[in-house]
């Protein structure tokens, strides 16, 4: 998700730092459910075509085990790629910042945040609006992104299209099995924006149950106390006071 040097060297930062740079047409919601399944399937997609640039290093390879229950060796096997990764540290791209720098002229953003900045719509709309343009140094374009720098890395799956929707060659993938896998990718990215978000979902009931309760308890209390009231006003609705208990009062030893 970047340009190349000078002035679009600016609008790639930006959109690392979550600004949509370009909106074409309207944006498309990714397929499917979101769940843990769909989020370790997308991680390991991730990992395989995503990682050798981008990193998402505010999310720890661990917390996959802890959210999602995945084994540290399969974590180990399918998610930690780059040499040197660190199970206790944030996930992190094989290309180094200087490569990345020579190649694409600004480093691959980091997309720890990406969903939660632009939104899954935006981010799967992006991933499958990729097009054949041998004007640009990568020979792709992007709809939602003009000019973008990043390559189609996903065109094995997906096939290679021009921009008028024409195919030139088809992808591995059928395109109903090519959208959930990207849908898998965006899952995983939503995950990675969001870690907490299975914790609170399985929490959430024992909240509003609590809650529930502490109502009924209030309104119990609530009913209590003024059937105490009610039972102490005359007919004109006034209090009587003399019905009233009367404090106690220690007699003066003096």
């Amino acid at each position: 998700m970047m340009r190349k040097k000078g002035v679009p060297v600016l609008v790639g930062a930006l959109l690392s730092l979550g600004v949509t740079v370009a909106h074409a047409g309207s944006l498309i919601s990714p397929p499917g459910s979101f769940s843990k399944s769909t989020v370790i399937a997308g991680a390991k997609l991730f990992a395989d075509h995503c990682s050798a640039c981008h990193a998402v290093s505010n999310l720890r390879y661990n917390r996959l085990a802890i959210d999602l229950g995945m084994s540290k060796a399969e974590i180990k096997k399918d998610i930690m790629l780059p040499s040197g990764a660190n199970y206790l540290n944030g996930m992190k791209p094989a290309m180094s910042q200087a490569e990345a720098k020579k190649w694409f002229g600004i480093p691959p953003p980091n997309l720890s945040h990406i969903v939660r900045a632009e939104g899954e719509p935006w981010v799967y709309t992006y991933l499958t609006s990729f097009y054949w343009d041998p004007t640009r140094p990568s020979g792709w374009n992007n709809r939602v992104f003009p000019e973008v720098a990043m390559p189609n890395v996903l065109a094995s799956w997906g096939g290679i299209y021009t921009k008028s929707g024409k195919q030139l060659k088809a992808g591995s993938e059928s395109p109903a099995a090519y959208h959930r896998q990207v849908a898998a990718i965006v899952a995983f990215l939503r995950y990675a924006s969001d870690p907490s978000i299975f914790a609170r979902e399985a929490l959430g009931p024992y909240v509003l149950g609590a809650l529930v309760l502490l109502s009924l308890v209030s309104y119990l209390l609530k009913k209590a106390y003024w059937k105490d009231i009610d039972d102490r006003r005359d007919a004109e609705g006034h209090i009587n006071t003399s019905a009233m208990p009367k404090n106690k009062t220690k007699p003066d030893d003096t």
